[in-house]
């Protein structure tokens, strides 16, 4: 790709993103979604392969209709309350199209479709930037209009989103599927709270941005997309792929690591709730997740094919994203003893 045509996207999402998070009025915020829309499309289908095109294509639909959906929205509440900002949103048929909307562009439970087959066509680092930095400006209007969300209706997406993201991730063998499936589970536990709690949920989206960079900065190092490579980067980068597989439990929520601080809270704050069916649910519904993070890991660091070819360990790898790997993969690993500070924080 271009330098000047990388530039002028990545400034674009910069912006899309900034006017977004930092708007109060519906017609800005909705201004912010479409320039970080038409900024993505062009890293998506770079490769000129069909399979991009196609993700690109599925891509432009998706967020065209949900991006309709939330003028729609507002353009409702404005005609019934004369308000156009964002913290005021009070129509019951504005909300329910809001609700949908947000959930088209962030990829949650029924309308999900999209989001494992645009991953799987782009690059890991477009993937990267779909699975975090694309769902921070719509995480962001959820979290300022979440008093006048649906409760009932997020709730239920919330769980589905949870209980598919782990089935269906279960009998995939692609990396980039598997981590798409990762991510609309991730967004289950962010919804169901999100009414409840919102700095709670941009608290749990941080650490999953945190923890999903690290794993896909080791697989681009890695050159790793399936399971079968996986298994033969081991001989190649032991260092790295330890580090994948502590990153990989990170994800997956286990007590000593990272991950097990935002399952943790979003559990106290449901229980408090009163929302203990829920709760439960939801916590039963993560051991599918856990499931084949458990098989990544197991692939990454134990598993070894039975005629691997004979390579020289590299201890050290001459690339830019040594350090960037090197912190980041510590904090998705050793946060939760600061977990006392954040929450005095937040």
């Amino acid at each position: 790709m271009n330098p000047y045509a990388k530039l002028i996207t990545s400034l674009s999402l910069l912006l899309g993103t900034t006017i977004t998070i930092s708007s109060n009025h519906w017609m800005m915020a909705w201004t912010g979604l479409e320039i970080n829309t038409l900024a993505i499309i062009p890293l998506i289908s770079k490769s000129h392969h069909p399979r991009a095109i196609e993700a690109a294509i599925k891509y432009f639909l998706v967020q065209a209709a949900a991006s309709t959906l939330v003028l729609f929205s507002s353009t409702i509440n404005a005609w019934h309350t004369g308000q156009w900002d964002l913290t005021q949103l009070t129509h019951p048929t504005s909300c329910l199209l809001l609700t949908t909307a947000i959930a088209m562009k962030l990829g949650l439970v029924p309308f999900h479709f999209w989001f494992p087959e645009v991953l799987q066509g782009s690059s890991l680092t477009t993937a990267l930037l779909l699975s975090t930095v694309m769902k921070f400006p719509p995480i962001t209007i959820l979290y300022m209009s979440s008093h006048s969300l649906n409760p009932t209706l997020l709730t239920t997406m919330a769980i589905a989103s949870a209980a598919l993201g782990g089935w269906m991730g279960l009998n995939q063998t692609q990396i980039r599927k598997i981590l798409a499936f990762s991510s609309i589970s991730h967004l289950g536990w962010m919804s169901i709270i999100i009414i409840y709690d919102p700095k709670l949920t941009l608290l749990t989206f941080y650490l999953y941005s945190l923890m999903t960079t690290t794993v896909f900065l080791i697989l681009n190092t890695t050159k790793t997309m399936k399971l079968s490579t996986i298994m033969i980067s081991w001989t190649k980068t032991p260092m790295l792929n330890a580090t994948l597989m502590l990153a990989l439990l990170s994800l997956a929520g286990l007590p000593p690591l990272t991950g097990f601080l935002p399952k943790w809270l979003i559990i106290h704050e449901l229980t408090k709730q009163e929302m203990t069916v829920a709760a439960t649910v939801i916590a039963m519904l993560s051991l599918l997740g856990l499931f084949f993070y458990l098989r990544l890991a197991y692939y990454s660091t134990i598993t070894l094919p039975p005629n691997s070819t004979n390579h020289m360990k590299q201890w050290h790898i001459n690339k830019l994203t040594n350090t960037p790997i090197a912190i980041i993969a510590s904090l998705s690993m050793l946060l939760l003893p600061l977990s006392p500070m954040i929450l005095i924080s937040v």
